[in-house]
């Protein structure tokens, strides 16, 4: 379990470092460009979380997120008390990487962003990402295509920058991490309850979608999935 968790704190470290640090350089490489500056965080962070997820999924399975650990959870991947555990791991983690950020490029260890994003639109834009990532990831899961799992969501984490408002945070604990960093990454503590709300409500729809699209379906299923015809075979097993 130790191995585990500090698999979890070290991604989520990762990703936040990542996300914080390719947002601290777009805006010293293009100052007062935000579009430039948004293309080299999405960027940036899509091959960094394809990369942490290759790292640390034999581990810990590279939750870095505890909507993604809770939802799990749910469907008995792991138990409610991993999950719990798993959660300090992802929230440290994802601060100490804000530091690290940071530290990197010569800024204060600790600074409180000010960047608000609590309105409406973002509030509906991180419900649709968060819902969206994790279909993604258990889609695959559940129709054993997890090999997938790491350019899947790293790919729709770097689209998702662009195609929703908030720019798909969808992560509680990336949530937490970024409001320690007074940069283009960042948002405000007063921003991010909302922020967090909205992904809970997102894992729960989630959650639903998933049911819906793939109940029931075993590790063994999973496998003739594959190895027949996948669109036939995954209709019959579904129903």
């Amino acid at each position: 379990m130790w191995r585990r968790l500090l698999a979890e704190y070290l991604g989520s470290a990762g990703l936040a470092a990542v996300v914080i640090g390719s947002g601290i350089a777009a805006q010293q490489l293009s100052p007062g460009d935000t579009g430039l500056q948004l293309l080299y965080n999405s960027v940036a962070t899509a091959a960094g979380l394809f990369a942490l997820i290759l790292m640390c999924g034999p581990v810990s399975g590279a939750h870095f997120n505890p909507v993604v650990s809770a939802v799990d959870a749910a469907f008995g991947g792991l138990s409610w008390r991993e999950a719990a555990a798993y959660l300090p791991s992802q929230v440290v983690g994802c601060f100490s990487g804000a530091v690290l950020a940071n530290l990197m490029f010569s800024r204060a260890a600790v600074s409180i962003s000010t960047h608000h994003r609590a309105t409406g639109a973002h509030f509906v834009s991180e419900v649709v990402a968060t819902a969206g990532l994790l279909l993604v990831i258990f889609a695959l899961v559940r129709s054993g295509r997890a090999a997938t799992a790491p350019a899947a969501v790293g790919a729709y984490i770097g689209a998702a920058y662009w195609w929703t408002s908030s720019t798909s945070f969808a992560n509680p604990a990336i949530t937490i991490g970024r409001m320690f960093s007074h940069s283009f990454a960042g948002i405000a503590p007063s921003s991010a309850p909302a922020f967090i709300a909205a992904q809970v409500v997102g894992g729960v729809i989630g959650y639903g979608v998933i049911r819906a699209l793939y109940p029931a379906i075993t590790p063994t299923q999973a496998a003739e999935v594959v190895i027949a015809h996948p669109a036939a075979t995954l209709a019959e097993k579904t129903q």
